[in-house]
């Protein structure tokens, strides 16, 4: 077991959820970002594991809500390849994906802001895979340390400087080395938040950059999320030093009937909901 602040003691159910947050758009900085996303994190991880676990599995590697299985997809190679490469997965929670990464022999490290969500790792496998809490930002590793990087939905939406996480990854990275990352479609951001019919119409700019949060009756932000347009990631990619090799946009599968937030047959047969981007490091 790798620690990188203290212990990651066995779970324990309880944890608090924000119930009396207002949300708004306004700037949040890489401080604020990464205090508000950890504690909320932390205080939601028990309801988020309970609400998703069954859809993400304990020992399954899904890119987003729509089910795209790294099984199917190959993004990170075809399977029969990763055996012993040594791999990093960025905003792990529970790490599920790097618990299917071991299955395939690989030697995967996961990686996670929140103290809680590593918790749920351990409950899931007693400590089987490597575990480090620490910020994307500042990774606690020596230069060229793996051989793949991967992060499904972490990190990268809820970091106000998301070229300095891509530098770092590329830092720990040996050359030839690939990072591939799923986020929110950045096209989302221009509808509501709703999964039907009331969630199918234009209500914001796409190109407003103003972050969203999630702040208490103090005004102390508990949840920040950064939104980047489409061409803003290719330029974070690039500016990380990466080369981009594919920008891949999951279609709804007939066979997913669930609703994930936004998320929705409805609106994934219409518009896309996830955007992961395949980089390489020369």
């Amino acid at each position: 077991m790798i620690q990188e602040s203290g212990p990651i003691e066995a779970y324990e159910p309880g944890a608090s959820v924000d119930d009396d947050s207002t949300a708004t758009r306004r700037d949040a900085g890489t401080t604020e970002s990464a205090r508000a996303n950890r504690g909320w994190w932390d205080r939601n991880a028990d309801d988020y594991q309970v609400e998703h676990g069954t859809f993400l599995g304990d020992d399954r590697f899904v890119w987003g809500p729509e089910g795209l299985d790294e099984v199917e997809a190959e993004l990170l190679g075809p399977a029969e390849e990763l055996a012993g490469k040594d791999v990093l997965e960025i905003g792990a929670g529970a790490a599920q994906c790097s618990r299917w990464l071991a299955a395939q022999g690989a030697r995967p490290v996961a990686l996670d802001l929140s103290h809680r969500q590593l918790q749920h790792a351990l409950r899931i496998d007693g400590g089987k895979v490597p575990l480090v809490e620490a910020d994307a930002g500042a990774l606690p590793f020596l230069d060229g340390s793996f051989d793949l990087a991967c992060s499904a939905y972490g990190a990268l939406p809820f970091v106000a400087d998301p070229v300095k996480v891509l530098r770092e990854v590329h830092r720990v990275l040996r050359p030839g080395g690939r990072f591939v990352f799923s986020v929110t479609h950045p096209i989302r951001w221009a509808f509501p938040d709703e999964p039907g019919p009331e969630g199918l119409s234009v209500s914001a700019s796409y190109f407003d950059r103003t972050p969203y949060v999630e702040q208490d009756e103090e005004g102390r932000a508990v949840y920040v999320e950064h939104h980047r347009t489409v061409g803003d990631r290719v330029r974070d990619v690039v500016a990380g030093g990466f080369r981009l090799v594919d920008l891949v946009e999951p279609e709804w599968p007939a066979w997913n009937t669930q609703e994930w937030g936004g998320w929705s047959p409805l609106r994934g047969n219409l518009i896309p909901g996830s955007a992961i981007f395949v980089c390489e490091r020369d």
